[in-house]
């Protein structure tokens, strides 16, 4: 390390003032403090409280607690793709060749995600003369998470600029935006490119491989809502979809590890809670938005199932946690800390109507079988309101209290 710190101190003053490449500082100086910590101070004189961690390694935490999701995803790609064609039965039956396909997949996606992103970072940076905002390290890689596999790359670099430009940007950069990035750009592909994110065709690919013959790519939410206005009950649908593959492949335990179709990182309720427990942990994200997101959820499910007047609102409310992405969303989405809420009552209320919106629109809105990522968009919009209410409340309480 000490040739590259020693290479980059030789380059510094080209950059610097004065230097032939000074209008590219910020690009040398996102590179250099991804690489090293950087060597500044908030002052020059008093008391100095140091920490090991600046806002690119709490970043870079994110990444990692998403990197189980990420890993998972790759190889259910595959597996899906082995499964739908009839290529294997079991779950670790033909694992190089799964994992390859799921790479050969998954990978493009990540890299487009993160070279339009930077692209557009970089540009801000040069022409606002600012550092480039760690925020993306964060941004480009929830983004190929909640796509699909199948996706075309044009769709990912499109979406990624649009959200990073429209949903960050113009609000003024990282900690500036209102809506959350990654959830602004599916949000995008959704209404923008609909045949190629949601249908199901879209969820496991199957390359030049025929599908065996009964082969359905429904996700589980799609079979719920189908259940529901077929009136059958929602676990007997599950249990029957998709027959032809193998018994419970819909199981609740398979829903639970994620072994089914879906967006990539977000199939897995397990590596989901496995990248909670790092974020929380660390001290990263608010277990107050978590736990009170899948509260939300489990009572916006039971209330369902007390004026249920088909089979979807009748499902238990546990299914909920386990189909569709509200794992992933409360997880990764929800705890952002620039769009959620500040306070910490306010956390609670926030989560808590996250959880409550995903199930009402999955229920009762026929054209989008999911939820999370409008009610995440929903409550980045109400936030702050939420923590204008807290805050006044508070001052209110206290102001009865005191004592002239």
């Amino acid at each position: 390390m000490k040739f590259l710190r020693d290479l980059l101190d030789k380059q510094k003053p080209l950059f610097q003032k004065g230097g032939k490449l000074e209008n590219l500082y910020y690009l040398y100086e996102a590179g250099e403090t991804f690489l090293f910590k950087p060597n500044h101070t908030a002052g020059i004189k008093g008391t100095q409280v140091k920490d090991a961690i600046d806002l690119k390694r709490m970043m870079i935490t994110v990444v990692i607690a998403m990197i189980p999701c990420l890993l998972f995803g790759i190889y259910n790609t595959g597996h899906q793709h082995f499964l739908a064609t009839g290529q294997t039965a079991g779950l670790w039956e033909d694992f190089g060749p799964k994992l390859l396909v799921g790479l050969k997949l998954v990978l493009p996606i990540v890299i487009v995600a993160y070279a339009a992103g930077g692209l557009v970072e970089a540009a801000f940076a040069v022409i606002r003369k600012h550092p480039i905002n760690e925020g993306f390290l964060v941004t480009g890689m929830l983004i190929p998470l909640v796509v699909p596999a199948t996706l075309p790359l044009w769709q990912v670099a499109l979406a990624t600029i649009f959200a990073v430009v429209i949903a960050k940007e113009v609000f003024g950069g990282t900690g500036m935006n209102i809506l959350n990035v990654a959830m602004t750009a599916r949000a995008f592909l959704y209404f923008a490119y609909p045949a190629q994110i949601s249908g199901d065709q879209v969820w496991t690919y199957l390359g030049d491989k025929a599908p065996v013959d009964g082969f359905s790519g429904a996700t589980a939410l799609a079979v719920a809502y189908t259940a529901g206005v077929e009136g059958q009950p929602v676990t007997q649908a599950l249990a029957e979809h998709n027959a032809a593959l193998g018994e419970g492949l819909f199981s609740f335990m398979n829903l639970f590890i994620g072994w089914i179709p879906g967006s990539i990182g977000e199939t897995s309720t397990l590596m989901a809670l496995i990248g909670a427990v790092i974020l929380i942990a660390t001290g990263v994200a608010s277990w107050k938005i978590i736990v009170s997101g899948f509260a939300g959820a489990y009572v916006m499910g039971l209330v369902m199932n007390l004026f249920a007047v088909n089979e979807y609102m009748a499902m238990a409310p546990e299914y909920h946690w386990v189909i569709g992405g509200l794992a992933f969303g409360v997880v990764f989405m929800a705890t952002d800390p620039v769009s959620a809420a500040q306070t910490e009552v306010g956390k609670w209320i926030y989560g808590f109507l996250i959880g409550v919106l995903t199930v009402i629109i999955r229920v009762t809105n026929p054209a989008y079988p999911e939820g999370i990522m409008l009610a995440v968009l929903f409550m980045n919009v109400f936030a702050p309101l939420i923590d204008y209410y807290v805050v006044k409340a508070n001052k209110k309480r206290r102001l009865q209290r005191a004592t002239v």
